[in-house]
């Protein structure tokens, strides 16, 4: 999917929604564990009553990865399923050098044709250039990230900056606003707008709304650009918002109520 593609959906959506397919067996209905493949039933359902209000849908492999043969075909499935015009993100946090890198990104771009991927840049441009040789697809920087352990790297004074901000403006110029996106915690405001400043126009996946303590106004006010530019992640408040027979009518309403606060801005 191309930014135009994902720019109109958004207007056309009035949401920034992004649905975290974190699916963990210890956490779906008990009633789904009686299916042949529970984490597809699961994630089917939360599509079904989900997709009217989100833009992208990010599936984190972790949770598929662990259950072995089983959860990429679960992967697979969830992938095929999702609409076409909904943006997907492979939630695989990749970085390495060469072909290794190669590897993944033919991974998740070809093998599993996702519309973008999430990636660590500590190695540098050869753990990020390789991703970025796929027309239409989306390299999703590590950034500046809502967890409290950004502080040991991510936080720490670089020269005249601090890391992440030498990471981002670095990261920037490999690519273009069309085919880097970055991680950007959605917990700070002041951050939020710092980001901004430093890139205008690219578009940040913005996780730490709901469960992690953000908010969908902080980062709509500090954070939008003219096309919208964010796309707010919302995991465990959606997916687990009911946990008997009717999760998915809950999982529905949660997402409305999040796509009502955005509209607000769009």
């Amino acid at each position: 999917m191309n930014r135009k593609q994902l720019v109109a959906n958004i207007f056309r959506k009035k949401s920034v929604l992004c649905v975290g397919l974190d699916t963990d067996m210890s956490k779906i209905p008990v009633h789904l564990l009686e299916e042949e493949d529970p984490v597809f039933a699961f994630n089917k359902a939360i599509i079904d009553a989900t997709s009217a209000y989100t833009v992208a849908y990010k599936i984190n492999t972790a949770f598929y990865e662990a259950q072995g043969i089983k959860g990429w075909v679960s992967m697979e499935r969830t992938l095929n399923y999702i609409p076409e015009d909904i943006f997907t993100i492979a939630d695989a946090k990749r970085g390495d050098i060469g072909n290794t890198s190669e590897q993944y990104a033919r991974t998740f771009f070809h093998t599993y044709p996702f519309d973008s991927v999430t990636v660590a840049p500590y190695m540098g441009s050869d753990s990020v250039q390789p991703f970025l040789q796929f027309d239409g697809k989306w390299t999703i920087v590590l950034g500046l990230t809502s967890n409290a352990g950004s502080a040991d790297f991510q936080l720490q004074q670089c020269g005249d900056e601090l890391l992440y901000q030498k990471v981002l403006q670095t990261v920037a110029s490999w690519g273009n606003p069309g085919n880097i996106m970055f991680v950007i915690g959605a917990t700070r405001k002041e951050q939020l707008q710092e980001v901004r400043a430093l890139l205008p126009d690219h578009f940040f996946l913005v996780p730490g709304v709901g469960a992690q303590g953000g908010d969908v106004d902080t980062v709509c006010a500090n954070a939008l650009n003219k096309d919208g530019g964010v796309l707010i992640n919302v995991s465990r408040g959606i997916i687990y918002a009911g946990k008997g027979t009717d999760f998915a009518k809950a999982a529905e309403q949660e997402a409305f109520k999040y796509q009502q606060e955005m509209a607000k801005y769009l």
